[in-house]
């Protein structure tokens, strides 16, 4: 089967990733791709149009195979490559701020911390990695109810406010989901303006009152952007 040889015994598997293997290599036509790969023309065909109705292949102006964004799409969404980024990003804001900051991935009903880096000393905000915690409140939860198009729960917060989050990139919140806890929250984008992650930093509320967004927005809003691009 062309270059690539590895087989799963799922022959349809194979062939899509024969197909994938070649075109990433260089775009292809259909008489390139089946010259490449071995696979009957008419298969060719088949297998990479259903690709690219999942946007793992796309076309040129020219009608070659070329990648599509889907794969990049899914390479950006991964946890690992994510936090990876994320990390110095989340390491030089706790040094700017002196509290702690928190990124968080949605995780159906929930939003799950990810990766959370804490002061080195101090009165801190511990969020253990792995821990879910409700999209109804805090400063995170505002902004994947603001910028996520189908949440999978009851509208938790009012539309004003949402709309306020959306103009502003930012949200806040004090003794909302934890008396005596404050945090500020910005969201973290794909290319394609999806959203993918919010990054938090977050304290005593004492720290932090009146406003956490008023204190360190600007400083989390360029944390955010640096990381977004950086994806």
């Amino acid at each position: 089967m062309g270059q690539y040889s590895v087989e799963s015994g799922i022959q349809v598997l194979d062939r899509a990733i024969a197909i994938i293997d070649a075109i990433s290599q260089g775009d292809k036509t259909l008489a390139e791709l089946g010259d490449a790969t071995s696979i009957p023309r008419a298969t060719t065909h088949r297998l990479a149009t259903a690709l690219e109705i999942h946007q793992i292949l796309d076309r040129t102006t020219q009608g070659a195979w070329t990648i599509g964004p889907a794969l990049a799409h899914f390479h950006s969404n991964t946890p690992t490559r994510l936090i990876n980024i994320a990390t110095p990003i989340m390491d030089e804001l706790v040094d700017t701020t002196g509290e702690s900051v928190q990124l968080y991935k949605l995780t159906g009903t929930t939003r799950t911390c990810i990766a959370a880096i804490e002061p080195p000393s101090g009165l801190q905000n511990t969020v253990p990695v792995g821990s879910r915690l409700p999209l109804t409140h805090g400063s995170a939860a505002r902004v994947f109810a603001a910028f996520t198009e189908h949440l999978l729960i009851d509208d938790p917060f009012a539309p004003d406010d949402l709309a306020k989050v959306r103009e502003s990139g930012l949200a806040e919140s004090v003794s909302e989901r934890e008396v005596g806890l404050a945090s500020v929250s910005a969201p973290i984008f794909a290319g394609n303006q999806e959203i993918i992650a919010v990054l938090s930093v977050s304290g005593p509320a004492e720290r932090l009152r009146p406003s956490p967004a008023d204190k360190w927005g600007k400083e989390l809003v360029a944390a955010a952007e640096q990381l977004t691009r950086a994806l």
